[in-house]
């Protein structure tokens, strides 16, 4: 029987595989089923709705400062000390206004998919790259804890071979999973705005920054899903990819924060891996320094870094491939038994 054969079967047959993906399959579905019932499409009805209540909000408001306005000017003739109590001329010329109390602001949610997929794509790049490092790391750390990888290591010999047999078996199956519920995804919140929002003008720029979005996302997905798989090699154990995202996570978001926060760092920021994260979905993320700023003189424009989504590849890129090396590294050099 064909390696791949056999190792897309022993995948598909574990449970913690079946189980993540149902949990993924309905989560999905509950996100996309909140948002379809939480969005409305707005109409004649629901503008002239709002304008009605924000003309009813101004007309409270403006009740109570006539009211406040009264009381002030009834102390003052009374000759009551007002100073800790009202300003000295009772706020009168600053009672509120209609254009301070515009219609949009009372208008329900209204799903705009041009404008908000993209944060979509990363939520659901998000909740996948969370299977795929669980996936990854279960799906060799097992093989290795039972003692199944011995004894196929038995009937295959070549080492490397069945890692990389394994790890591509991985990558296909979180790639092929990726896109069919991407496209799943994306037709649900198209539909979302299509019949519960608005789609905006759909050009084909905005479907091609769409594709890149969720390109970037896959790749992420599979990155994620190569480290946990070459952390639980490397250490022969589940325990070990998921102590290492742990660990790893703890130094970078809270530990390094507070030291470069303590230490004054500039752009302290740059040394977070959520920072290089969100600068790959983002595109671009500028990172300002307050500091440098001098507010005593007035208005300031801070200095920024500029952390783009190339300088996100390399790192992430980087980091995915000396993982790797180290897995095949290891399993060329040690005892298998």
């Amino acid at each position: 029987m064909s390696l791949v054969k056999t190792e897309l079967r022993r995948l598909f047959k574990r449970r913690l595989v079946r189980l993540l993906l149902v949990l993924l399959v309905l989560g999905l579905a509950a996100i996309a089923v909140t948002f379809s019932v939480a969005s409305h499409r707005i109409g004649p009805a629901q503008l002239a709705a709002a304008e009605a209540r924000a003309d009813t909000e101004f007309q409270q408001q403006l009740r109570y400062h006539q009211q406040w306005v009264s009381e002030c000017e009834a102390a003052k003739a009374r000759g009551e000390d007002i100073t800790n109590r009202y300003p000295p001329d009772c706020d009168r010329e600053n009672g509120p206004t209609r254009e301070n109390f515009r219609a949009e602001w009372y208008l329900p949610y209204q799903f705009d998919f041009r404008g908000q997929f993209d944060v979509f794509i990363a939520i659901f790049s998000g909740l996948l790259a969370l299977v795929a490092f669980i996936v990854g790391a279960s799906f060799v750390g097992a093989e290795w804890h039972t003692g199944g990888m011995m004894n196929l290591l038995l009937w295959r010999p070549r080492r490397l071979s069945v890692l990389l047999t394994k790890l591509g078996v991985l990558l296909g199956t979180l790639l092929g999973l990726g896109l069919v519920l991407g496209a799943l995804w994306t037709l649900a919140f198209w539909l979302i705005g299509r019949y519960d929002g608005v789609t905006g003008r759909l050009t084909p720029g905005v479907w091609t920054s769409f594709a890149l979005s969720g390109a970037r996302g896959l790749g992420l997905v599979l990155a994620v899903g190569a480290v946990a798989f070459g952390l639980a090699s490397l250490g022969r154990h589940t325990a070990m990819a998921l102590g290492a995202a742990i660990g790893v996570g703890a130094l970078s978001e809270v530990g390094l924060r507070i030291a470069v926060e303590v230490a004054g760092v500039r752009f302290g920021e740059r040394y977070l891996l959520s920072t290089y994260a969100l600068a790959w979905f983002q595109k671009r993320l500028s990172l300002p320094d307050w500091r440098s700023c001098n507010f005593s003189v007035g208005e300031c424009r801070p200095d920024e870094l500029i952390v783009t989504w190339q300088q996100s590849g390399l790192l992430f890129g980087a980091g995915t491939v000396l993982v790797l090396v180290a897995a095949m590294w290891a399993m060329r050099r040690r005892d298998i038994t």
